[in-house]
């Protein structure tokens, strides 16, 4: 799993990928400063082209994967919370598809 940065962790994960299955992931500052939960359920499964899920709180996002002669691009578009900032949030999943991106070719 890649993280918007090294500090931070994943302890336990448990993910259903079928529409109408949940999502549940812990996510944790190494330190142990900061945590919370990531959890909703998958509401649009398109195998290899489409993901799309509902948080909790009914906020709603969508992964979407589209093949190009240079390789996959992969677009995010999320409901923002309320609670940080919008250019915190683009950050924190630009980072997270970053680092994904550096792992993909690495492997």
């Amino acid at each position: 799993m890649e993280f918007a940065s090294e500090d931070w962790c994943c302890p336990a994960a448990s993910n259903d990928l079928v529409s109408g299955g949940k999502f549940s992931w812990r996510m944790e500052a190494k330190d142990g400063s900061f945590g919370f939960d990531f959890e909703g359920e998958f509401t649009e499964i398109v195998p290899l082209e489409k993901l799309k899920y509902v948080f909790m709180d009914q906020r709603e996002a969508e992964i979407t994967f589209s093949d190009l002669p240079e390789g996959t691009l992969i677009q995010i578009v999320f409901d923002a919370e309320n609670e940080n900032s919008l250019e915190l949030q683009q950050s924190g999943w630009q980072s997270i598809l970053t680092n994904y991106k550096s792992h993909t070719e690495k492997s």
